[in-house]
């Protein structure tokens, strides 16, 4: 499976999200662009991805805040802020996947569909959030 290719289409959905209001489903986005017939597994992890934010989104917006400490989120280009939450997510939710390669994912992600400058942003707060979320996990990790 190509989760990257998985993660650009979840960006794809979670954009269009924040726009509309209304969560597309694949055939919206293979309809504006119909060689964009996705294989199952990308789907179904593209589909993992847009649920998980959307349901966490409430959580993954306030760490993305706390991380940011003086940039406001309608003051992030839409497509950074977007790549945060899934990354987040992933971050938050996802143990099966490094931290590391969440994070190098989602800056290939942004240079692509963003600016490099914006890579630079992304890669600090994920960082962060990376760095506050294992601390908080050794913490609640019982004494031995």
């Amino acid at each position: 499976m190509n989760r990257r290719k998985a993660r650009e289409l979840a960006l794809q959905m979670l954009f269009q999200y924040e726009f509309t209001g209304h969560r597309s489903d694949f055939r919206a986005v293979e309809d504006l662009d119909p060689t964009k017939k996705e294989h199952k597994d990308i789907k179904q992890f593209s589909e993992e991805l847009v649920s998980g934010t959307l349901e966490h989104l409430e959580e993954i917006d306030n760490r993305i805040r706390q991380a940011a400490e003086h940039w406001k989120m309608d003051r992030m280009a839409s497509v950074d802020r977007n790549i945060m939450r899934f990354a987040v997510f992933e971050l938050l939710y996802r143990n099966d996947i490094p931290p590391a390669v969440t994070i190098n994912e989602s800056l290939e992600i942004a240079k692509k569909f963003s600016s490099s400058e914006a890579a630079s942003f992304i890669n600090g707060l994920l960082d962060k959030i990376a760095r506050e979320s294992r601390k908080k996990s050794k913490k609640d990790e019982p004494k031995k």
